[in-house]
């Protein structure tokens, strides 16, 4: 279960008032497009009840009657520092992690899933400045050099992206500073929406952060967000807070009616169970199976589901078809090479299905996760025993025992490569990271923190981490991605692999192709460990 709090009093102005005029609360605004026409205020609360039967909701006392409901609690707040204090009583002794919501939030319910899904341990959705766009008519402005970031003085941020003050500093993958009204930042970037997301393990650094903030409440602006607030103490005190973007969903925080009209018609326009279903695709396979695979089996994912298959019951599908497509390679015959070659990758597309169907219909289970991870060995092994029988039968190599001694050899080479894959996850997960620098929440600009993060990444590009650092960055290129993507001889690859040499050719072929790469792809794998382990 996820503790859920949703932040009832929104920042005040940065940025001119909502379209239609002042600003109303979320239980005053109703969503006409959507069935029911319920309060904005009453669909996110359904939302978060999803997550956690009751909801907390934090509201200035003149509005606690408003955002009243039969489940969920209220607590009273008469300030920001009520608010940061609320908080924190609110996390103290969780077991859960935590989602932090504005009540004025207008979301899809695939991007709160997303969020509370996410890998990383605190993350925070944001929006980027948007480039300025070029007026080709216009005279040419006067060209003015950019200051390095290095040279940069920090600023209190005066920019507004979408009613929010532009006050945050993003990276590539997390969130570097952030600012207030006190607190100043080098060059910010973007804005901070307002949904958080936290494990359970950071709660006490939370907690204690909201109250020492709570206690520095008279510096802070009337337009500094209870979010933006605990994201800077996080950071300050050594939290890495990821970030991600709304990307193909959407999420609007509504001021008035008229926003939340205008909203709900941008909101028509996104395709929610699309994006779903991309979602349902892992984003990290390798190349065969992000091209000739995912292209379409998220759609036969998305029928087997609607129609109420199980996980399970795709994989046990996918076996299936691997052990047909072995007893057809063990006929010996060409067509039988060529059924088990077309069975063999049609086994791979379901293997691929049953993922994708645990992740759109979000059916997740201890049974179906081993079930996965140990039939696709058996499948695989399974289909070894098929050509090397395929071999022996048809007379093509004798009595055969060349080739069992190739399956032999593939089979303990796959084993050893496995077991190396699964002990170093093992071991690397109980590896603590490097820790980030901290920073004082009275220290009133982002200085020290920028220059003590530089000196920790200068710190991390000598020697064997400076090379991994250069071949992590070589994989921008996507003729360099897909290279270490191939390399390694991922399932996608091998069955590929199978398919391919035991079609056009032989079984001897299809032995040697599988321990030559193998080969090379247990060395580069090995290479790889011992660097990092070393790092």
């Amino acid at each position: 279960m996820t503790r859920v709090v949703l932040l009832g009093a929104p920042p005040g102005p940065i940025s001119p008032p909502p379209l239609g005029g002042q600003p109303a609360l979320p239980a005053d605004i109703t969503l006409q497009s959507l069935p029911g026409a319920p309060s904005a205020y009453d669909r996110l609360l359904a939302q978060a009840a999803a997550l956690d039967p009751e909801p907390t909701t934090i509201a200035r006392p003149g509005d606690a009657a408003a955002y009243q409901r039969p489940y969920g609690r209220v607590v009273q707040s008469r300030d920001v520092a009520g608010d940061l204090r609320a908080l924190a009583d609110a996390v103290e002794g969780a077991e859960e992690n935590l989602l932090i919501l504005p009540a004025d939030s207008l979301v899809h319910d695939e991007l709160i899933y997303q969020i509370t899904k996410a890998k990383r341990g605190a993350i925070a959705l944001v929006v980027r400045q948007q480039r300025e766009e070029v007026d080709e008519n216009a005279p040419p402005a006067e060209e003015t050099e950019e200051v390095p970031i290095e040279e940069a003085e920090p600023e209190i941020g005066e920019k507004v992206i979408e009613g929010l003050p532009q006050r945050t500093r993003i990276g590539r993958s997390r969130i570097v500073s952030v600012g207030t009204a006190y607190h100043a930042v080098t060059r910010p970037n973007a804005a901070l929406l307002g949904p958080l997301h936290l494990h359970q393990r950071h709660l006490p650094t939370l907690a204690e952060v909201a109250r020492e903030l709570a206690d520095m409440a008279h510096l802070f602006g009337p337009e500094d967000d209870v979010t933006e607030l605990v994201v800077l103490g996080l950071i300050r005190r050594g939290v890495s807070v990821g970030r991600r973007g709304r990307r193909d969903l959407f999420f609007r925080r509504i001021r008035s009616q008229a926003e939340a009209d205008e909203a709900l018609a941008e909101m028509a326009g996104y395709n929610e169970d699309r994006a779903r279903l991309n979602n349902a695709v892992k984003g990290a396979d390798g190349f065969f199976t992000t091209f000739f695979v995912s292209t379409y089996s998220r759609f036969i994912a998305r029928w087997a589901a609607r129609r109420g298959l199980t996980p399970n019951q795709v994989t046990l599908i996918s076996i299936a078809l691997g052990l047909l497509s072995a007893g057809a390679f063990a006929t010996g015959t060409r067509w039988g090479a060529v059924a088990g070659a077309v069975l063999i990758y049609f086994a791979f597309v379901f293997d691929c299905v049953d993922g994708q169907v645990a992740r759109y219909a979000r059916k997740f289970g201890v049974l179906g996760a081993w079930l996965d991870a140990t039939f696709d060995r058996f499948k695989e092994y399974a289909v070894f025993v098929g050509l090397a029988v395929g071999a022996t039968v048809s007379g093509q190599f004798g009595d055969g025992e060349g080739v069992w001694t190739l399956a032999l050899v593939a089979v303990a080479l796959q084993s050893v490569k496995h077991l190396l894959d699964f002990s170093f996850g093992a071991a690397n997960r109980r590896k603590a990271p490097v820790p980030l620098p901290t920073l004082d929440l009275t220290v009133a600009d982002d200085r020290p923190l920028r220059e003590a993060l530089e000196q920790r990444r200068a710190s991390r590009n000598t020697g064997v981490r400076g090379l991994l650092k250069l071949w992590t960055k070589a994989g921008k290129f996507r003729l360099v991605h897909w290279a270490r993507k191939m390399i390694v001889f991922p399932i996608g690859e091998r069955f590929a692999a199978i398919a391919i040499t035991a079609a056009f050719f032989n079984p001897r072929v299809t032995f040697l192709t599988l321990i030559v790469w193998g080969a090379v792809a247990a060395t580069y794998t090995l290479t790889g460990r011992l660097l990092r382990s070393l790092a």
